[in-house]
């Protein structure tokens, strides 16, 4: 076994860790990246966001040619090659990753194909993916292990037919009919393409609402939407036992009522949340700790109980978001450098690419109330915007919570056609402590969706321009 020397030694190489690698390399590190992939990405680009949304920008071409007889243009009904449609998935995936390696390339990052334990604080055991093994010490590291799909052990049973995530996006075919276990992102996004690819999608979530935790306004104006693509949305149900039919799967589910009724689907897709990787590290050979719920334990520098360790991404703690975890891996590297940073941001921006999509960021309206804050809360409705209705999209809707003393922007909400890409004006608002005059007085070009962000604030004052809301009398 032959034995390495790195300055810094990045475990990981999704958005997180190779954003962190290659950030320390241009700031003159010696960099040792370590995973098992071919190329950097992590599950985000082969195995999650980056294939998911490719099969999401199918899904909303084939959706959008069935609406199109609603303006005078008709299409025969979309042939499936599947084929092609994996192939086109797989080549995004492939563009992407070897970009990511060409950049580590560049940069002269020390690129080890294995797995890593920590054999003490200073040191790790690799395992190489040929078989062999090499020992590395290191003077930093940062964990970038990311996270896995999780599973309900009772229910789970060792069949083709029950998938998860990845199971999903490998699209092996085009099943006539299928349960979705768990009504969040993940799940109404692969809903969303198999139902455009011809499936029947029936949802189950154990809690009231879809998408629990997202601002209910929001999730509202997608659940109408959701409920004409899918076959049925069971909230406030559960899934009692999985079993081996003849034809599929025996799914036994129970209402809130302890209603209990019994359906056969083609497949079950199991997408109830991520566990954090924070097993079989060799932790326990540091003084690293975690949490109960399986994170490492970490400081706002990202730095865990050994000052010398860092930890960021899914591994460290909630939200689990790629772009997230890039900013983490930043911040930790400028700490690694002696920089004085801590992780603050004032908001994370989160987007469900559904169609239509929800975004938001900052303050959420329920937030608000059980912190006992006390914020206005202005809504424009996208029926009230040209853009939208020149695109017969319609069903949107821009929220803001300003904090009526200051006029401040404490959060915003966006749920419709493209509302992952306008999110972003709203988040730099918030860090930027920016109020609602800073935003009815900052021109937006027209006609855009962009503009309903800039009336939403105006109607704060009573004066939006395509929606009348006098200002109320005190």
């Amino acid at each position: 076994m032959s034995t390495d020397i790195a300055q810094l030694v990045v475990i990981g190489a999704g958005p997180g860790g190779y954003a962190a690698a290659f950030y320390a390399a241009d700031l003159g590190m010696n960099v040792t990246l370590i995973d098992p992939e071919v190329n950097p990405g992590g599950v985000c680009l082969h195995r999650g966001c980056i294939p998911s949304k490719a099969l999401l920008h199918v899904a909303k071409l084939i959706y959008e040619s069935r609406e199109a007889k609603n303006w005078g243009v008709e299409f025969s009904e979309p042939k499936i090659d599947l084929d092609k449609l994996r192939a086109f998935k797989d080549d995004v995936v492939k563009k992407l990753t070897g970009g990511t390696g060409q950049l580590a390339k560049q940069r002269k990052i020390n690129r080890i194909r294995g797995t890593a334990v920590f054999k003490d604080k200073k040191t790790l055991d690799v395992s190489l993916v040929d078989g062999g093994k090499t020992e590395l010490t290191f003077e930093y590291a940062i964990i970038a292990t990311g996270s896995r799909p999780m599973i309900i052990p009772d229910l789970w049973i060792d069949s083709p037919r029950v998938i998860d995530s990845s199971g999903a996006l490998a699209l092996r075919d085009i099943p006539k009919n299928m349960l979705i276990i768990g009504g969040g992102y993940i799940g109404l996004e692969m809903g969303t393409v198999y139902a455009a690819l011809g499936t029947e999608i029936t949802v189950v979530e154990m809690m009231p609402n879809i998408l629990p935790g997202a601002d209910k306004d929001l999730v509202r104006v997608l659940q109408r939407s959701l409920d004409a693509k899918f076959k049925s949305i069971l909230t406030e149900t559960k899934v009692v036992s999985l079993s081996e039919a003849k034809n599929g799967i025996r799914v036994e589910l129970e209402d809130k009522n302890g209603k209990k009724s019994r359906q056969i689907f083609d497949k079950v897709l199991m997408t109830i949340g991520r566990r954090p990787n924070s097993e079989n590290l060799g932790l326990e050979n540091t003084g690293i700790q975690i949490d109960d719920k399986g994170f490492i334990k970490i400081d706002g520098q990202r730095r865990t109980a050994e000052p010398h360790i860092f930890a960021i991404g899914d591994v460290a703690g909630e939200p689990m978001l790629a772009h997230k975890a890039s900013h983490e891996g930043h911040t930790a590297v400028e700490a690694i450098l002696g920089e004085k940073v801590v992780f603050e941001p004032a908001a994370i921006p989160a987007v469900v690419f559904t169609d239509p999509e929800l975004a938001w960021a900052g303050l959420t309206e329920s937030q608000a109330k059980e912190q006992g804050l006390k914020v206005e809360v202005m809504r424009f409705p996208w029926a009230a915007s040209g853009r939208a209705l020149t695109q017969d999209r319609i069903d949107g809707m821009t929220k803001l919570l300003i904090e009526p003393e200051t006029e401040r922007i404490l959060g915003i909400g966006l749920v419709g056609a493209g509302a992952g890409e306008l999110v972003s004006e709203g988040v730099l608002a918030i860090e930027m402590a920016a109020n609602a005059t800073d935003l009815k007085l900052t021109i937006h070009p027209h006609p855009t969706l962009s503009e309903t962000l800039m009336e939403t604030a105006e109607m704060l004052f009573g004066t939006c321009t395509h929606v009348y809301r006098p200002k109320r009398k005190k």
